[in-house]
Formats: C-alpha cells, structure tokens, sequence
C-alpha cells in the first residue's frame, strides 16, 4: 500500500462540499466523482460548517480590534524600551564601563 497523500486545494474542496449541501446525489457517487473517500468528504463538510459558524458571528471584528490595541500596546512598549536601552548605554559609556552604541 502506498501513502501518498494528495493536497486538494480549497476550490477542490469548495465544490465537493457544496454538492454535498445540494444533495445532487448520495454521498457514495459524489465520492466516486471526486475521487475521494466518503468518509473525507464528511469532514470538509464538518469543517465547513464550523468556518460558516465563525463566518457568521462578530468575533472577526472583535478580534480585529483586539489585535489592533495589542500591537499599539507593543509598539508603546518597544519604544519605551529603546529609550531606556539609549539612556543606559549613553550612562556606561560617560561611567566608562564599554556601553557605547554600536
């Protein structure tokens, strides 16, 4: 028994779901039809539905700005940080202790 595994790509999978979902026939001939277990056409329909599921809430949104306060938090911080490094480096240098910048 070889394994190699095939990468459907997202459109492949697209289609296979959405006939599922029109019911344009049983599960076994759309399996025959595109060449994929029954079983694996199953769980792309399982996983569809749960991305609909997230589709449809507001959690994008929100998550959005979420992101968007967190990476303005970061970008505080980083700045805070590269001041205080400067501060410190210029100090060791005046005390003579090799804190110069490069």
């Amino acid at each position: 028994m070889t394994g190699t595994r095939k990468n459907h790509p997202p459109k492949f999978k697209s289609e296979a779901v959405l006939a599922m979902l029109r019911e344009d026939a049983p599960l076994s001939e759309l399996a025959v039809k595109y060449g994929v277990h029954g079983k694996m056409l199953q769980r792309w329909k399982r996983e569809a539905m749960s991305a609909m599921e997230i589709g449809f809430s507001d959690r994008p949104a929100k998550n959005q700005k979420d992101h968007q306060s967190e990476v303005k938090e970061l970008h505080a911080k980083i700045g805070q940080l590269t001041v205080e490094r400067d501060f410190l480096a210029d100090a060791s240098a005046r005390l003579g202790l090799g804190g110069a910048k490069k």
